[in-house]
């Protein structure tokens, strides 16, 4: 927790820009921070010649209004934030002293380009004073991620880690899967680099060591033992066959495994065999080899696996034609769980070395930290790094550089990593561009796209009715910008297609014009011109893009575009590229026929590749609205033995189910139960009793 005065404090509550969502993706700062000791003051004629004329957006102008702003920079370490004249936040930076490195953007001289246009597009600068420029490094980091600075780089990926979990809280501990905040008591292991290295594990630990993955209302609802006790991947505490004494046993000896400890684990296994082989118990010694089987399945799907790091991220990135690659290996108690790549958006002028020490600082902003990184490049801020983190983690953490043993080959196999999966990305960024360029000239779009938005409903027969919208571009899928509308309105006719797609449009597009006001474009030959200038200074400086889509693309045929274009007409959009996608004949894929405003309807070729890549984005969107539904829908099911009961509205119906957990539970519990719920009265609680238990006449 950073410990600020309170004026930065009050400067951050005030500023409506701290309000924005926290799902963005971490950026990498594109300055390069100097040391405000060495930086030479500014001559008095050159403070002279700073007019407060100078037309908006030029350089005088943003060298006058940094002088202007710089005059009530405190001389203390902190953190300044550059708005420009829309009050957009161009660039967060940090600073041992703030005066003097915000003074030194107003020299005439010794700035790159970047820089010259960050000066430029500066209309006013705000400042957070902090008391150590350890914590200036930590703030920073949070508000870049936080705020999105336009000339801080963006990194593409910033999901949460997946956990191992073994609980505590029950009698008989379960081993689950999580991710998000530690909010259930248990023991945490990871992190994993991927939900399917966490799947694979724990499916191998069920079967060494036989802890049930249920929820705790399906094990109190069992009468006997499920399908996992059957095939062998749980002891079935819930119905006795294991007394809970034993299943402690087995429990510890998974914390145990998972602690580091796997080959303790193993010696006592093989010895237990051995013993219940000399016993002639060859049943159990059977069991006894399974488990050895399965423990070793486990260790051989984790690769490497370094006898002198105990806890340790490894991060090594390689630089090759303009772009980065910075790949994670996460060692924990001995074991690799897994590695990720991450493709950080930088200026292809900056060194590999600079980029890895922005990338750090930001990488751990909302993650737990290991005891030792280990990185490919020393950085200048290693010790200062050192410090923020440890800070942060309320223990020692070690930054180092290793330059020989296992732990330089632990580097050097990340590296090779990282190599290979810069090369793939950059074949399938080539593949892609063909693809979307094959796109624009197939619809005869004014530019190739580069945010594409499908869009898709499901239902059965009208009822639990969804929209679904997927984003694709240069980069693939766009996950985190999926959404999903619950249909709402009253008016519409169950079932039907073309009022749900009105709905979902209007929703999505009135919300775009209100938060993302779309910009006048020229017409003519001038339209194409400006547009081209426009793109290339958004990707010379490093802006976010635009989210509004340069093609729509919708599931149905005639109707549905009709239905979507009459939508986009009446709020004001006539000029939106739309194309429907009808299905083949007996819904055939590769037989699709396309339908968009001003043309004839029309196919490609069945074996285009441009055809099967408007048949992944159409499956895609098909396939996210079906989940979307089938949520609902299993919700609305769940729920459904509760509607008929008078007095029981939404309020209660989540306590009820809070409490209990399923609807079978409910109806089983007694009396006592019932009136044990929050919310739940004893006149509430005889109604729902009554409702599931017949009572006999009096």
């Amino acid at each position: 927790m950073l410990l600020l005065h309170a004026a930065a404090m009050d400067t951050l509550r005030s500023d409506p820009m701290n309000g924005r969502k926290q799902d963005i993706e971490p950026e990498i700062d594109l300055v390069e921070e100097d040391d405000e000791s060495s930086l030479p003051e500014i001559e008095e004629e050159t403070l002279l010649d700073l007019d407060g004329d100078a037309p908006a957006g030029t350089l005088k102008a943003g060298r006058a209004a940094i002088v202007r702003d710089a005059k009530h920079a405190p001389p203390s370490p902190g953190v300044y934030r550059m708005f420009d004249a829309q009050d957009e936040v161009l660039y967060v930076g940090k600073a041992k002293n703030i005066q003097k490195r915000v003074t030194a953007y107003a020299r005439a001289t010794g700035h790159d380009s970047r820089i010259v246009r960050m000066i430029a597009a500066t209309s006013r600068i705000e400042f957070i004073s902090t008391r150590t420029e350890t914590e200036a490094l930590l703030l920073e980091a949070n508000l870049i991620k936080r705020l999105r600075p336009r000339f801080n780089v963006l990194m593409r990926d910033d999901k949460s880690f997946p956990y191992i979990v073994i609980t505590s809280d029950h009698p008989a501990p379960q081993i689950i899967k999580h991710r998000g905040a530690r909010s259930r008591p248990g023991d945490y292991y990871g992190p994993f680099a991927s939900v399917w290295a966490v799947n694979r594990t724990i499916t191998a630990l069920q079967r060494a060591f036989l802890i049930r993955s249920c929820s705790d209302a399906v094990y109190e609802s069992r009468t006997r033992p499920c399908l996992l006790h059957q095939i062998k991947r749980c002891s079935a505490p819930c119905t006795g066959e294991i007394s809970l004494t034993d299943y402690a046993e087995l429990v510890r000896e998974g914390r145990a495994f998972l602690s580091g400890k796997s080959r303790a684990v193993k010696e006592q296994l093989a010895g237990d065999m051995e013993k219940a082989s000399g016993d002639l118990d060859f049943e159990r010694a059977a069991i006894y080899r399974d488990r050895l089987s399965a423990l070793s399945v486990v260790q051989s799907q984790q690769g490497v696996n370094p006898r002198t790091v105990d806890e340790a991220d490894v991060f090594a990135i390689h630089h090759a034609g303009g772009f980065n690659c910075v790949q994670v290996f996460f060692f924990r108690t001995g074991q690799n769980w897994g590695n990720r790549a991450y493709f950080p958006k930088a200026d292809r002028s900056l060194l590999p070395a600079e980029v890895l020490s922005s990338f750090l600082a930001q990488f751990y902003d909302d993650k737990p930290c290991p005891r030792s990184i280990l990185i490919s490049e020393d950085i200048v801020e290693r010790e200062l790094l050192e410090q923020a983190l440890t800070t942060k983690s309320g223990h020692r953490i070690e930054v180092s550089a290793p330059k020989r043993g296992e732990k330089k080959d632990l580097i050097d196999h990340a590296l090779a990593n990282a190599r290979e999966a810069l090369a793939r990305k950059m074949a399938e960024t080539s593949s892609q561009q063909i693809l979307l360029k094959s796109l624009a000239d197939t619809f005869h779009l004014p530019r190739i796209p580069n945010r594409i938005e499908v869009y898709d409903n499901s239902h059965i027969q009208g009822s639990n009715a969804v929209g679904a919208m997927i984003v694709a571009g240069p980069e693939g899928f766009r996950k985190n910008q999926y959404r999903k509308f619950n249909i709402k309105s009253d008016d519409l006719t169950p079932g039907d297609d073309y009022g749900m797609m009105r709905e979902v449009l209007e929703r999505r597009f009135k919300r775009l014009l209100t938060e993302n006001p779309r910009p006048p474009e020229p017409n003519g030959v001038l339209s194409a011109t400006v547009r081209k200038i426009g793109e290339a200074a958004r990707a010379i400086a490093g802006e976010e893009e635009s989210p509004w889509p340069d093609l729509v693309l919708i599931d149905g045929g005639q109707g549905q575009l009709k239905a979507a274009r009459e939508t986009l007409t009446a709020l004001g959009i006539p000029d939106m590229p739309l194309v429907a996608v009808a299905k083949g004949i007996d819904r055939d894929a590769g037989r699709e026929t396309f339908f968009s405003p001003d043309r004839e309807p029309f196919r490609l070729p069945p074996r285009d590749p441009l055809l099967y890549y408007i048949e992944r984005m159409r499956d895609e969107a098909h396939r996210f609205a079906i989940g979307a539904h089938r949520q609902r829908r299993s919700k609305d099911i769940r729920e459904s033995g509760l509607q008929e009961i008078p007095g029981i509205g939404p309020t209660r119906k989540r306590a009820l189910l809070h409490h209990f957990g399923t609807l079978k539970a409910i109806e089983s519990a007694s009396l006592a139960d019932l009136e044990k719920v929050p919310g739940i009265s004893g006149d509430t609680a005889r109604k729902i009793y009554d409702f599931f238990h017949e009572r006999a006449p009096s």
